[in-house]
């Protein structure tokens, strides 16, 4: 059997990197992968997960491109031909069989080296509007897999398939009451708080003011991932209102959650952004969630998705600028208070959902 070698290339963000991972550990566990190589960049989110995983890491430097016409452009041209030049070495060495990409600048220069060394490539892209590099690079790629049936009227492919974002096969497995033992929780209403994994400032301050109401008056159960930049500044917030929050077991405060599959299967409401992959975990886990997306996403793309969910009856909308403690309480009481709204809106979630990306995704590669 002649077995293959890919490359594997995403980052930036948690969206791009994650289905991009699960990709990779699904084409670890096919008999005729010979070897997996993940192409990022060495100052990213990508480096330090990687870190933990056993794909070797191929380092290549390039950043976003600049809005403006300024001597910060030409450096940057210069900077992504180096990259490409680099790309295209490490597929002279290697010699990949495919390349996956799931978008983000990182992926440019891979999949331009691609390309041009007539190297077969894949993409995914995550979003209801898709991103530059896959609207650029979808005319030439194998297959195209998006997450959102919005977004295959907006590439131009034949073939491009509608598969969900790839996630990872314990948000199928792992059940509520095991995910709430394993954090510690009792088996009440759970409010899970998010903003990516960076942390969203205007969500943390608005739900600082409410936790005490919260958990207090009204019963509910509040896992809060601040982001590891905002939580120190959280939790003196909370120290000056709430002192009490520290010995209150109805509440989990971090800056960071290494496993979100556990926070997500233990919530039945969250308050979140609304990148992709959030959603799409989000919908995995029959979640009432309000979208509260960030107004400064490329292409609006957080906007856009989100107003996906709610035309779809699966979630609630919050601007960023209207995010205030008295309009965020008001918005989960709607949920909290009213159980058949709360399982009307849980329950067109889950018919969202797609669980089988990964699988789909992984033939379309091996296909190639």
């Amino acid at each position: 059997m002649n077995k293959k070698t890919y490359f594997i290339t995403g980052g930036g963000t948690g969206g791009h990197i994650y289905p991009a991972l699960a990709v990779a550990d699904s084409l670890s566990l096919c008999e005729d992968t010979e070897k997996i190589f993940y192409v990022g960049n060495p100052n990213n989110l990508e480096a330090s997960i990687l870190k933990s995983r056993n794909y070797v890491f191929l380092p290549v430097d390039s950043s976003g491109m600049p809005r403006k016409a300024t001597i910060s452009l030409i450096s940057w041209c210069f900077q992504m031909i180096y990259a490409w030049i680099k790309c295209c070495h490490y597929i002279a060495k290697y010699k990949p069989d495919v390349v996956f990409g799931t978008g983000g600048y990182v992926s440019a220069p891979v999949l331009f080296a691609a390309l041009v060394m007539k190297v077969p490539f894949v993409l995914h892209d995550c979003d209801a509007n898709p991103g530059l590099v896959t609207r650029k690079f979808a005319p030439y790629a194998k297959s195209v897999s998006v997450a959102f049936e919005v977004a295959k009227n907006k590439l131009k492919s034949e073939n491009c398939y509608v598969n969900g974002n790839p996630i990872r096969n314990d948000f199928q497995t792992l059940t509520k009451e095991e995910a709430r033992t394993s954090l510690g929780l009792s088996d009440k209403l759970t409010l899970c708080i998010m903003g990516g994994s960076q942390g969203a400032k205007s969500i943390n301050e608005a739900c600082v003011n409410i936790l005490k109401t919260l958990v207090e008056e009204n019963d509910i159960q509040v896992i809060f991932q601040t982001g590891k930049k905002n939580y120190e500044d959280v939790v003196s917030h909370l120290k000056s209102i709430y002192p009490e929050y520290e010995i209150n077991r109805n509440i989990i405060i971090k800056p960071y959650f290494d496993n979100m599959t556990e926070v997500l299967k233990a919530s039945d409401i969250a308050v979140s952004r609304a990148g992709s992959l959030s959603i799409s975990e989000l919908c995995a886990c029959g979640i009432a969630t309000i979208f509260i997306p960030y107004p400064y996403a490329a292409a609006d793309h957080q906007r856009k998705n989100a107003r996906y969910m709610v035309e779809n009856g699966a979630g609630l909308y919050l601007e960023d600028s209207e995010t205030n403690p008295q309009a965020l309480l008001k918005k989960i009481k709607s949920i909290s208070q009213d159980y058949v709204y709360m399982r009307k809106i849980q329950q067109n979630a889950l018919n969202l959902a797609k669980y089988d990306g990964v699988a789909k995704i992984v033939e379309q590669i091996c296909s190639c």
